[in-house]
């Protein structure tokens, strides 16, 4: 049985980011939206746990998020995806559970 995670608030003002990482299950996929895509960002104190987490679990940012605040691909942790909200959709529909981290 897997779960989508989505993590909406920064890393950087909330702890979600981090119990969500403690708490996630091995494949499971934690989608990263709004102020989440945050902790995408390769170099930030995140980084080494959120790489961490990458073999176990499918992290993914989405992508029109990132554009918002000026967050280019080329600035993410080797191991995460992009998507859109289209593939979100898909991402709700393929998995059984969905877990909203406030």
């Amino acid at each position: 049985m897997s779960t989508l995670h989505t993590v909406n608030k920064s890393p950087f003002e909330t702890s979600t980011l981090k119990s969500c990482l403690e708490h996630v299950s091995d494949g499971d996929t934690i989608l990263l939206i709004e102020d989440g895509v945050y902790g995408a960002m390769a170099g930030s104190s995140m980084a080494d746990l959120v790489t961490a987490k990458t073999k176990a679990v499918s992290i993914i940012a989405l992508a029109p998020d990132m554009q918002a605040r000026g967050i280019d691909e080329d600035r993410l942790i080797k191991g995460i995806n992009t998507t859109d909200y289209a593939g979100f959709v898909d991402l709700a529909a393929k998995n059984d559970l969905s877990h909203a981290w406030l």
